[in-house]
C-alpha cells in the first residue's frame, strides 16, 4: 500500500469508527434510558459526531465513511478503480470497531443501534424513503465537493444527515449507509432488514451519481 493509499485507509477507518459511535451509541445510549431523549437528541448527535470526523478527515479521504458514497465518486471519477478495495475495508473494520466500542461502553441496549423500519408503513413507502434519504445526502456531497465548501462541508454534510434522522428515521430506519447498518446488525444477531439497507442507499447515491455526471461531467 503506497502513502497516500495508507493516509486514506486511516482516514476512513477512523472516520468510519467515528461515525459508527456517533450513528448507534446514542441509539444505544437513549434505549439504556429507556428512549429517555427520544429521536431529536439522535438526530442532533449525528450532526455534532458526523460534522466532528468529516471536518477531521475530509482533507485526507474526502470523509466518504459509506460504501454507497464512494461507489457514487467511482461513478464520477472522483475515486480509482484501485482505491476501492481501500474504502472498502477500512470502512468494514472502522465500522465494526465501532460497533464494538459501543458496546463495551454502553452495553448491549436497543440492538446495539441496528437499523429498523417502521412497518406501520408500506415496505414501498419505506423503500422510497431510504432512497430519498440518501439521494439528498449525496446531493449535498456534491455541491460541497462542486462549489469547493471545504470549510463549511461537515457541518453541511452532516446536517443534512441530521434531518434525515429527525425526519425519515422514524419512517424508514435513516441508514442511508450500508456499512453503518451491516456491523450492528451483525453483532445483535438482528439481520432481518439488512437487505434494505444494502440496496437502498446505493440506488440513492447512484441516482445522484448519474445525475451528476450528466448535468456537470458533460
Amino acid at each position: 500500500m503506497n502513502n497516500s493509499n495508507l493516509v486514506i485507509f486511516v482516514a476512513e477507518l477512523v472516520g468510519t469508527f467515528g461515525l459508527l459511535i456517533a450513528a448507534t451509541g446514542c441509539i444505544v445510549y437513549d434505549g439504556m434510558l429507556d428512549g429517555a431523549y427520544g429521536i431529536a437528541f439522535i438526530a442532533i448527535i449525528h450532526f455534532v459526531g458526523i460534522a466532528i470526523v468529516i471536518n477531521a478527515f475530509g482533507k485526507y479521504s474526502m470523509a466518504h465513511f459509506n460504501p454507497a458514497v464512494t461507489i457514487a465518486f467511482f461513478i464520477t471519477g472522483h475515486t480509482k478503480a484501485k482505491q476501492l478495495p481501500v474504502y472498502f475495508t477500512a470502512q468494514a473494520i472502522g465500522a465494526f470497531l465501532g460497533t464494538i466500542f459501543v458496546k463495551f461502553i454502553f452495553g448491549d441496549y436497543a440492538l446495539l443501534g441496528t437499523n429498523a423500519p417502521n412497518l406501520d408503513f408500506t415496505m414501498p413507502e419505506i423503500i422510497g424513503y431510504e432512497i430519498l434519504a440518501t439521494a439528498l445526502l449525496m446531493a449535498v456531497i456534491y455541491v460541497v465537493v462542486h462549489k469547493k465548501i471545504s470549510k463549511m462541508s461537515g457541518i453541511l454534510i452532516a446536517g443534512i444527515i441530521g434531518l434525515d434522522v429527525l425526519f425519515l428515521g422514524p419512517i424508514s430506519g435513516a441508514s442511508m449507509n450500508p456499512i453503518r447498518s451491516l456491523s450492528p446488525a451483525i453483532m445483535s444477531g438482528v439481520t432481518t432488514d439488512l437487505w434494505l439497507y444494502w440496496t437502498t442507499p446505493f440506488i440513492g447515491t447512484i441516482i445522484m451519481a448519474v445525475f451528476y455526471r450528466k448535468k456537470f461531467q458533460k
